[in-house]
């Protein structure tokens, strides 16, 4: 079987980067390009990188991938307004995974958010749940949304609100047991792992993780 084509867009952030890291050691992957804004460190000669605007992005800066892997996100306070929040984490991702099928990819894996409902009253949430609606009309073979709790991770920008909620949640996440176990925090790079896993695997049709699956998964089970 030959080395699987592709992309990751979002190599910048807590998820994109653990999974930019996987796929440079993963023989499973062929060469691996990085969508970016800016461009980034150098972190291996296996991973490619392209200078990209979300906003305006063509399949034919994807190349032909077979996979593509969308970590893209921001927060509400980073953004500075719900509309850019929106454009962020519900355009740029539906634009990629536009372009993703078109360029002919077979399988899109992005990271959603547990809760995520177009009709949530919670903004965030709800962006979530618009989002995964819009790639569920595209015509992948595969489509792997991945709905991770609160995450934990070396961040390089602070976020106060998220350290505070770690801080407090980690004490009690032995307690989080049965259907609780969904909302335990979990480490960006078990995220990474499960989206890996089941790139490999190559499931078909819509499916759907949520946290305490995704903690499965990165671990083998």
């Amino acid at each position: 079987m030959s080395a699987l084509r592709s992309v990751v867009a979002g190599a910048s952030g807590l998820v994109g980067g653990c999974l930019a890291r996987r796929l440079a050691s993963d023989r499973a992957f062929g060469e691996v390009a990085l969508v970016v804004r800016q461009e980034l460190p150098s972190l291996s000669p296996k991973l490619r990188q392209r200078i990209v605007d979300f906003g305006a992005l063509s399949p034919a800066a994807l190349g032909r991938p077979d996979t593509v892997f969308c970590a893209l996100g921001t927060t509400l306070a980073r953004a500075g307004s719900e509309e850019a929040f929106r454009k962020v984490d519900l355009d740029a991702v539906v634009h990629l995974a536009r372009a993703a099928s078109e360029a002919g990819a077979r399988q899109f894996l992005v990271v959603s958010s547990l809760g995520a409902d177009p009709t949530a009253s919670s903004f965030y949430l709800r962006v979530k749940g618009e989002m995964e609606d819009a790639l569920r009309a595209l015509p992948f073979q595969g489509l792997q949304i991945f709905r991770p709790s609160l995450l934990l991770g070396d961040r390089k920008e602070f976020r106060l609100g998220e350290r505070v909620a770690a801080l407090l949640a980690a004490p009690l996440g032995w307690a989080m047991v049965g259907p609780a176990a969904r909302y335990r925090p979990i480490e960006a790079d078990a995220v990474a792992a499960a989206m890996v896993r089941v790139a490999k695997g190559a499931p078909p049709g819509v499916n759907v993780y949520e946290s305490d699956r995704v903690r499965q998964l990165s671990t083998g089970s």
